[in-house]
């Protein structure tokens, strides 16, 4: 893997480190209540942001291993395929709930705002760091390896 797609990785491990770092106020906020309207709906754009840049990540990294991932309709899903299969990457057990992440932002992407149930989503947002140290950390070791 050449450098420039190591500093492609880091810059969007380093923007959802941050994007998880200013969402703290309103995820120790949801810990505690039920969010508001206006909360759920911040709340739906944090886990779509996050799993975007996931997705971006899993898209340098496919593109740096030539999976031909983009040949339907269905290929974000592909990519994750992709993703699962690279020996050593990321531990089966989170492929459900990343896939439960990539769900929820297909869903906020075609859907109002005042849709969203928190109880559909809420161990999406309140597990969001501990998913990320792992999801990370699992990258980082990849990355690092090639």
């Amino acid at each position: 893997m050449d450098d420039s797609i190591k500093t492609k990785v880091s810059y969007e491990i380093s923007q959802i480190d941050e994007l998880i770092d200013k969402s703290k106020p309103l995820l120790s906020l949801c810990k505690n209540r039920e969010p508001d309207f206006i909360e759920i709906t911040a709340v739906g754009g944090i886990l779509h942001s996050f799993y975007n840049g996931i997705e971006n990540i899993f898209v340098l990294l496919g593109k740096s291993l030539n999976f031909d991932f983009k040949t339907s309709p269905q290929w974000h899903r592909n990519l994750v395929d992709c993703m699962f299969a690279q020996p050593d990457f990321l531990p089966s057990d989170l492929r459900l709930l990343l896939t439960e992440y990539m769900g929820f932002r297909h869903f906020f992407r075609h859907t109002y705002g005042y849709t969203i149930k928190w109880e559909k989503c809420s161990h999406l947002f309140i597990g969001l760091l501990d998913f990320w140290q792992t999801v990370k950390a699992a990258i980082t070791r990849y990355v690092e390896l090639m």
